[in-house]
């Protein structure tokens, strides 16, 4: 089992502070939103650093919204803000994997930054201690719930329209610093109308860093329970806000499957099994090959492909360069997968003690089947002298003992 998290900001876009407050909306983690403050308050360039977390109705839904007060020496240097974010991470006993997303982050912001305005440039709208909230708080709950050691997706992110206010001047939305991290990660987006900066430059760095996959739809995952986050503008349609959605992983996996077929009837053997050997060397989980009856009656031969649906034309490709077939049937399936892993048991043969790797399949939380590696043990049977079975029978031995299986 997986914990997931989806971020959904293809309703109204994303800024460090809706993030926050779909966070602490979903998880309640306001002890952690306590230490994030508590320690930029011994920042000497921190006077007092204050938050409310207020209850908003955004068109119906019911969401958190920050109010954040700061009286503050605002940062300059941007060495000195990185600095800043990366020591309170450490010191807030972060993991080296949440410690490396909040430099991330904060790097795409000052690299977007110096791409627009070169060498001497200033931090402007991100050189307040709320930028540092923003990056440190949300990466030190997703941290300490669980998310960064499963998965989050993300849907493509609305951008907005309108004109922003900034010390350039007035600049159609979105902003510079926007474009150039959504154009660094190759980020897809979503339209939505607005009259004003739906997503943020320090939202789409969080973003960007913080998400392992990014989906148009949600993923075949259990839902467990949502969090909103409100903006503070409102808009007349559309609910201002960002929503994440928690769930987990099915131990019964259900993936979109693709077979693919040709039958072909004028190449020789040798080129057919180049072409099988080829397209298992791409990466295709199975390929066989069928005698059929063809055209004429002639002996053919039915080649089958199973791959993934998201490589599909890949593997047609190769099945039409290697054979010369002119075309390639495309069957789609659903296909239930049990979960695998991988362990890793020890066995003592003849006074020398040998690890071999398993094979164990989950189906609903029950282990349905336990296979050790061959590959493993042919390498023991190698180095001992002795018949493969000899090592198969105490290697099935070793799972039954553990296992009972």
């Amino acid at each position: 089992m997986t914990k997931v998290l989806v971020i959904d900001p293809k309703i109204a876009g994303m800024s460090g502070d809706m993030f926050v407050s779909a966070l602490l909306a979903l998880t309640n983690s306001y002890d952690l939103m306590d230490e994030v403050i508590l320690e930029l308050e011994k920042l000497n360039s921190c006077n007092s650093f204050k938050v409310l977390v207020l209850d908003e109705k955004v068109n119906g839904i019911s969401a958190k919204q920050l109010k954040i007060e700061i009286d503050e020496e605002r940062i300059k240097n941007p060495d000195k803000l990185k600095e800043i974010i990366i020591t309170t991470s450490k010191n807030l006993k972060m993991s080296e994997k949440g410690v490396k997303i909040c430099e991330n982050i904060i790097n795409d912001l000052i690299q977007a930054e110096k791409k627009l305005h070169g060498d001497h440039f200033h931090l402007h709208e991100i050189s307040s201690l709320d930028t540092v909230f923003d990056i440190v708080l949300p990466v030190l709950i997703l941290d300490r719930n669980g998310f960064l050691n499963g998965k989050i997706y993300s849907t493509p992110p609305a951008l907005g329209n309108g004109r922003i206010s900034m010390d350039h001047g007035i600049i159609p939305s979105p902003a510079p610093a926007t474009l150039e991290i959504l154009c660094k990660h190759e980020l897809k987006c979503s339209k939505v109308d607005s009259d004003f900066e739906l997503l943020t430059p320090t939202g789409v760095a969080i973003l960007s860093n913080v998400t392992d996959e990014f989906t148009d739809s949600y993923p075949e995952i259990v839902l467990l329970k949502t969090g909103y986050g409100a903006g503070t503008k409102r808009m007349e349609n559309i609910p201002n806000v960002l929503r994440l959605v928690e769930g987990r992983t099915d131990e019964k996996i259900i993936e979109k499957t693709v077979i693919l077929e040709t039958n072909i009837d004028d190449i020789s053997s040798e080129v057919l099994a180049y072409a099988v050997e080829r397209l298992l060397d791409e990466g295709a989980p199975d390929v066989f090959i069928t005698p059929v009856f063809g055209k004429k009656n002639r002996p053919s031969s039915m080649i089958s492909v199973i791959c993934p649906y998201s490589s599909h034309e890949k593997f047609a490709k190769i099945l039409i360069e290697e054979t010369g077939t002119l075309g390639v049937r495309i069957n789609h399936y659903d296909k239930i997968r049990a979960k695998r892993r991988m362990k890793k048991l020890k066995i003592n043969i003849n006074n020398s003690n040998f690890e071999f790797d398993v094979k164990i399949s989950d189906l609903n939380g029950e282990i349905v089947n336990i296979k050790p590696e061959f590959e493993d043990l042919k390498k023991i049977a190698r180095i001992l002298n002795i018949p493969l079975r000899d090592v198969l029978r105490h290697a099935n031995s070793k799972i039954k003992e553990i296992y009972g299986f």
